[in-house]
Parts: structure tokens; C-alpha cells; sequence
């Protein structure tokens, strides 16, 4: 696995918290995801700190809005100079495009490299779709929303590690799969009801992994993403 392929969580209550995991774990790791609650609470200052540390940023917001709003937020983040953002895949088509058009436009503007993003289809905490009023299954559900992500020229997809093997079978190289959901135990799978080891997640497929609380909560996390690393040669 590359460096850049493990994308550490910083779901963390501030910038100090998460300022102290970035400089504890050092190289060994250089791309992080800013997600709601970090953002919401420090804002665009966090993402700066980041970019002047030299690291990779995923922000995780998962834009979901009348394709304006989405634009002009996908606009704001390409400014800020992010990597990589998300946006929910069930937003429609229009919105996906108006994202996807968004982010080329910006790059231009501000001179900066385009964000890649990524269409969220089905989240990992999910495991029933029925109540949401959907009959199909949730692999079918990811499928579709997939498809959707790749005729809206967007990157990739986020995706729990069940459904990578479908999309990458599916659709090859033209989509790139990020997952959440990574997990060492069954034990230790919180509210991610659909999970899987980084081995089985990469063999599968999976272009990018996205690991918290197994790194966040750990007494050396440090060791923890050498462990990660280690398991995955």
C-alpha cells in the first residue's frame, strides 16, 4: 500500500486535539480527512495549518443541495486547495455535473490543482434501506448511484468495503473506491455495521482507505499505523 492510499480521520472536538495526531504520527502519514465536526468547529484555518504541514486533505462534508449551493461550496473548496471532496451520489444528476463542472472552473480561476471527487452512495452505517422507502438492496442501491458517479464525470466513490469488489468489477479503473469503515475486529465495529480488514478492503479493490478511531483511540498511534501498514504487505 501507498502512503497516500491511508487517509487518517480527524474526528476530533478541535484543532489542538487534531494538531497533536498530526504531529505524533509525523510522516508516517500525510494524508487526513477534515470531516463536519472538525470543519464546523475551526473552519477553514485547520485546512491551512494542514496544507502548510505539506498534507493531503480529504474534506468530508458530503455536499447534498440544489446544484448552485453544491457548485458554489465545491468553488469554496477547491480555493481552499483540498484534494479531495465528497458529495452524496443521491443529490441527482444535475447536482453531480454542476459539482464536477465546478471544480474544473475553479481550479482554472484560482490556479490551483482540481479536487477529485467522490459520490458517497450508500453510508456504512446503514444496513437496511427499507425504511427509507427503497426496495432494492444496498448493493444494487451503490451500484446504481456508481453508475451515476461515472456518467457525471466524478472520480470515484465512497463505498463500504462490501460493495468494492461489485464496483470495481463493474467499472474498472474508470472509477476510483474510497472506504471507509476499516476495522482490525468485528468487535470493534461501533456504529459501521458493513466492515472489513485493510487487507481484505485493498484486495477487493479499494484505491483509498479511510481509518479513525481504530488510529484516534489507540495508546500508540503511532505503532497503530505501522500495525496498518504491516498488515497490508
Amino acid at each position: 500500500m501507498k502512503r497516500d492510499q491511508l487517509i487518517v480521520a480527524l474526528d476530533l472536538e478541535s484543532a489542538q486535539k487534531a494538531r497533536e495526531i498530526v504531529s505524533l504520527l509525523g510522516n508516517t502519514v500525510i494524508f487526513y480527512k477534515v470531516g463536519m465536526r472538525l470543519f464546523t468547529k475551526e473552519g477553514p484555518p485547520f485546512i491551512a495549518w494542514l496544507k502548510k504541514k505539506k498534507k493531503k486533505i480529504f474534506l468530508d462534508l458530503k455536499f447534498h443541495d440544489i446544484p448552485n449551493t453544491v457548485a458554489q461550496a465545491v468553488e469554496s473548496a477547491t480555493q481552499l486547495g483540498v484534494d479531495l471532496l465528497t458529495i452524496h451520489a443521491s443529490g441527482g444528476p444535475e447536482m453531480l455535473e454542476a459539482a464536477a463542472k465546478s471544480a474544473r472552473a475553479a481550479a482554472r480561476k484560482y490556479k490551483k490543482p482540481r479536487p477529485q471527487i467522490f459520490a458517497v452512495t450508500v453510508l456504512t452505517s446503514l444496513s437496511d434501506l427499507s425504511y427509507l422507502g427503497l426496495s432494492d438492496s444496498i448493493s444494487d442501491q451503490a451500484l446504481r448511484l456508481a453508475r451515476l458517479a461515472l456518467k457525471s464525470k466524478l472520480d470515484g466513490v465512497v463505498c463500504s468495503p462490501q460493495e468494492i469488489k461489485m464496483i470495481k468489477r463493474n467499472f474498472g479503473k474508470k472509477l476510483k473506491v474510497l472506504s471507509p469503515g476499516i476495522r482490525f475486529e468485528e468487535k470493534s465495529a461501533d456504529d459501521q455495521k458493513r466492515i472489513a480488514s485493510p487487507l481484505k478492503a485493498l484486495r477487493e479493490g479499494a484505491d483509498y482507505l479511510v481509518i479513525g478511531r481504530p488510529i484516534l483511540l489507540s495508546a500508540k498511534p503511532r505503532e497503530m499505523v505501522r500495525r496498518i501498514f504491516s498488515s497490508v504487505k
